[in-house]
């Protein structure tokens, strides 16, 4: 017996529909994956099979994960075998954490998107192009936002047909080329995330569709339901064995001008609209343009605007583009920390406006005063 066995056994024994009780045959081979002793495995790794839990798996899959490193699948990178749902091949794939996006991207296409940009740039790590019988994603041949979601996650795929498996020596050194990418991967992800924005989260733009808007009725309108900005305490980064600590000043100013534009008749949200800090809506202008207002914050350092209105002006440019070509064009609104002088006129003949704090309030570009966004 060894991973040869195992992986044909549950091709040959996995029925998604028979479901996930714990007598259904499938299903008690990969729940005692974990406790087989007859895997020959790298040193400090171990397995866990995955059936689905209430609901039987499309596409179950083994887990094959770092004793000393990442545990979860949800979050980080870790190797798996993936069943194909019509379980006719079987992939050995470095895998992102899927689970913990949903919450900013959804569960659909933009998660998609964002997965596969980033397998794109942890590709160049690993070295791709030395894994000549490799491929970059497998198909797993299912729909569900799920195995869709392991297909954008693959960084490197090497894939398997299940009625003929190579032997365990041949598998344990795809094994080993597996780690060695995963090493390689979690070294560039650990200093990509811990450069210059710990919590960036890179956007491969959609270009055939954009969420739907949810309509509630006026009894039960909170405006304050989709504005979740991030916290303000100051979190600690570990480059290069020092630690470093940054504040988040960003998303202060976020969360202030956010709280304040609902005292001015405003909905503010954040939920589910990365790359985008904030957007701002009003019940009453709905489907023409200026129906939403698209914030970009930024921090003015040392009492340089320039920087920072550079940085607003092109990411507001640059999300104007991409992300509002299926709907009404979106006033554009940047904002500052603190005043930016000669630029505030500027940036409004570029058909920008612009809002900063001013003492104990905002002040703003006459636009920002026409739509009633300062402090009266």
């Amino acid at each position: 017996m060894g991973m040869r066995d195992l992986l044909g056994e549950v091709a040959s024994t996995y029925d998604r529909t028979a479901g996930s009780k714990r007598e259904v045959k499938g299903q008690q081979v990969l729940r005692g994956v974990a406790n087989r002793t007859d895997l020959t495995l790298p040193p400090g790794f171990k397995v866990k099979g995955h059936g689905g839990q209430a609901t039987p798996a499309a596409t179950p899959w083994i887990g094959v994960f770092d004793e000393q490193g990442m545990r979860d699948p949800k979050k980080g990178l870790y190797l798996a075998y993936i069943f194909s749902a019509d379980l006719k091949n079987v992939t050995l794939t470095l895998q992102q954490g899927i689970t913990w996006l949903e919450k900013y991207l959804g569960k659909g296409r933009t998660r998609e998107d964002h997965l596969r940009h980033h397998a794109a740039r942890l590709r160049r790590a690993v070295r791709r192009k030395e894994c000549l019988d490799w491929e970059d994603e497998p198909r797993l041949r299912d729909e569900a936002a799920r195995p869709k979601a392991y297909e954008a996650a693959s960084v490197i795929a090497k894939v398997y047909d299940t009625a003929a498996l190579p032997s365990d020596i041949e598998l344990l050194e795809d094994l080993y080329r597996g780690v060695e990418a995963l090493r390689r991967a979690e070294e560039f992800d650990r200093v990509w995330w811990m450069s210059n924005d710990a919590d960036s989260i890179q956007l491969a733009y959609d270009l055939d569709g954009h969420a739907s808007k949810v309509t509630v009725s006026a009894a039960d309108f909170d405006p304050l339901a989709d504005f979740h900005p991030k916290d303000s305490g100051e979190y600690k980064v570990q480059i290069s064995a020092r630690q470093q600590i940054k504040q988040r000043s960003h998303e202060d100013l976020v969360k202030e001008f956010g709280l304040h534009a609902v005292d001015r008749g405003y909905v503010p949200i954040t939920r589910k609209q990365h790359p985008r800090d904030l957007v701002l809506r009003r019940e009453d202008r709905r489907e023409e343009r200026g129906s939403e207002w698209l914030v970009e914050a930024k921090i003015v350092r040392n009492g340089n605007a320039t920087v920072a209105v550079r940085e607003a002006l092109g990411q507001l440019y640059e999300y104007r583009h991409f992300l509002y070509r299926q709907q009404p064009e979106p006033f554009l609104v940047g904002l500052f920390s603190e005043e930016i002088g000669v630029y505030a006129p500027y940036l409004e003949e570029q058909g920008i406006a612009s809002v900063w704090r001013h003492g104990d309030g905002w002040d703003g570009s006459p636009s920002v005063r026409d739509w009633g966004m300062t402090t009266e």
